[in-house]
């Protein structure tokens, strides 16, 4: 892909210069985008966000669709930059965006009727820094005995603040860099980034014990920086018996599957994903599709 090679047109940024990374992230979004397919169809919401702002919310719906089935919450990726919602663009802490999050979680249940969904039916899902925002939202809706939640699908999430040196092992296949990381935490977290003493809501990989969390599915590519995290991340499920379904793929760097499609590793990773969507249920139950 061009943008990766040396025909990309926007020069490398230093250290917290958030704003060309910006410019980059919608260079790659618009030469990677899909259109929608035409049997779904959408609908626009909006609700009001931790500090008074207005949050707009996109429901996507296949035609068709029976009622009663899952919802997701699904947020985007962009290293806490780039993207449709505005996280960054005003300085906040993360545990503000976890709110808004939380907001929008409370406004989904409360609507799941009208929607034509089951509110015991709801997971949360995304990729690199949304993943993050998503696992963040788990543990500030367990702090809040807010809805329950079903399920939670993080491909490779954004969760350590602290990842911000060298990967030896990584090294050229390193499509988010450190400096990427470290320059994507600062905008989120500010000066705060790297403090001992930050919640679970603002950098999950803080967790000691995942008690009282959702089912986690989980994918993160063997030369991916939030590999380590990731799969950290997931053993902590494990340890006191929440399902938890790893996947680590060898080779793949940061959004694979979105980077090379068409391979075979990517259709296997979509795959594992699909699965891992139809097999939402109720909350507290488990099934295997």
């Amino acid at each position: 892909m061009k943008i990766m090679g040396s025909n990309d047109p926007l020069p490398k940024a230093e250290v917290g210069d958030w704003k060309t990374r910006r410019e980059r992230a919608t260079y790659l979004i618009k030469e990677m985008a899909i259109p929608v397919p035409g049997n779904i169809k959408s609908k626009d919401y909006e609700t009001t966000g931790f500090d008074g702002n207005k949050i707009l919310l996109g429901w996507y719906e296949k035609e068709g669709t029976a009622k009663g089935g899952p919802a997701i919450l699904y947020f985007h990726g962009g290293g806490y930059i780039s993207g449709t919602v505005p996280l960054c663009w005003r300085p906040k802490l993360s545990i503000q965006a976890t709110s808004d999050a939380y907001a929008v979680l409370v406004w989904l249940h409360d609507r799941a009727s009208e929607l034509g969904v089951d509110a015991q039916r709801l997971a949360v899902m995304e990729e690199s820094a949304g993943g993050g925002l998503a696992a963040a939202l788990t543990h500030y809706n367990l702090e809040k005995k807010g809805p329950a939640l079903a399920k939670q699908i993080l491909m490779y999430p954004m969760l350590d603040d602290r990842n911000v040196g060298a990967h030896p092992n990584i090294g050229e296949f390193t499509i988010w860099t450190p400096d990427d990381n470290k320059t994507g935490w600062g905008c989120i977290l500010g000066n705060k980034a790297g403090a001992a003493d930050l919640p679970l809501s603002a950098a999950p990989s803080r967790m000691k014990s995942a008690e009282g969390l959702p089912q986690l599915y989980l994918n993160v590519g063997g030369v991916d920086i939030f590999r380590d995290e990731g799969v950290e991340y997931a053993v902590q499920f494990g340890k006191v018996g929440i399902e938890c379904e790893l996947h680590l793929y060898p080779g793949c760097p940061h959004g694979f599957e979105g980077l090379a499609p068409e391979s075979a590793v990517s259709k296997a990773a979509m795959a594992n994903r699909n699965r891992a969507i139809l097999s939402i249920d109720k909350v507290g139950d488990s099934k295997l599709v």
